[in-house]
């Protein structure tokens, strides 16, 4: 016969096991710090000598990382998918900004759609929340804080989606965004103009989102990355024609 006697699962294997998921699912975020050992033995359930040996189990698989007088902390090195030299060759070639854009709409319009479709209430919620809170740092002018705000609801949808594949392949595009790897998301939103066409576009994202409508979600995603890639091109142009008409200033300024 087939079976097999039934084994107990030690204490510190259901506490990776579970540290394991939360880390998978995007809930531990790279660089975020772990409770005390006191805390989190009491929060789980278990003894503080099997918490040790799951966090040893963690450290060992690269998950974990300890800092001298600080604590335990998820690894950074897990919120990147790149390496620095790939960053840098991103980072020097025009063409890699378009073609991550054309990567972000292609996966943010599927990643909207999944979360009409799959998304939780309390997902949703979040989305609404950080939503708001952009509405009201654009009302304010704060373009810093609305600048963020608009990498947040990004990853909220993205999250909402329940895709773990997606969800940290993104967390790492959107960490080299934040880094201005692509290019520099502060100078769109100095433009008035630029800045109440991105929060229409979002409110159109969100507006989908929570009537969950994915093909309303995803349209609206594909609308606002298509205005975005726009943005950049005639950026680009700006800046190409200021440095030619630069050009030509010195040029007549030695003639005089």
């Amino acid at each position: 016969m087939p079976f097999q006697k039934i084994q107990t699962e030690k204490l510190s294997i259901a506490v990776v096991r579970q540290i394991e998921l939360l880390i998978l699912r995007g809930i531990l975020r790279p660089g975020e710090r772990l409770p005390s050992e006191r805390e989190l033995a009491e929060r789980m359930g278990v003894s503080r000598p099997s918490l040790r040996d799951a966090i040893a189990e963690l450290q060992e698989q690269g998950l974990l990382t300890a800092k001298a007088g600080s604590g335990i902390y998820v690894a950074e090195v897990l919120g990147s998918a790149f390496s620095p030299a790939l960053i840098r060759l991103f980072g020097s070639h025009e063409e890699a900004v378009f073609d991550y854009l054309s990567f972000r709409r292609d996966l943010e319009g599927l990643a909207a759609e999944r979360a009409a479709r799959l998304g939780s209430t309390s997902d949703l919620k979040v989305v609404q929340a950080i939503f708001d809170r952009m509405e009201a740092a654009h009302d304010r002018g704060a373009t810093q804080d609305e600048a963020q705000l608009d990498a947040d609801f990004h990853m909220a949808i993205i999250e909402a989606s329940h895709n773990v594949i997606m969800l940290h392949m993104m967390r790492s595009m959107y960490d080299l965004l934040r880094q201005g790897v692509f290019y520099n998301r502060q100078m769109m939103f100095q433009q008035r103009a630029t800045r109440e066409a991105i929060l229409d576009q979002h409110r159109a994202i969100n507006a989908a989102l929570q009537a969950r409508n994915p093909a309303e979600a995803r349209l609206a995603v594909e609308l606002h990355l298509d205005f975005v890639e726009r943005c950049m091109k005639d950026q680009q142009k700006a800046e190409r024609n200021e440095t030619i008409a630069q050009q030509r200033l010195m040029n007549e300024t030695s003639r005089s």
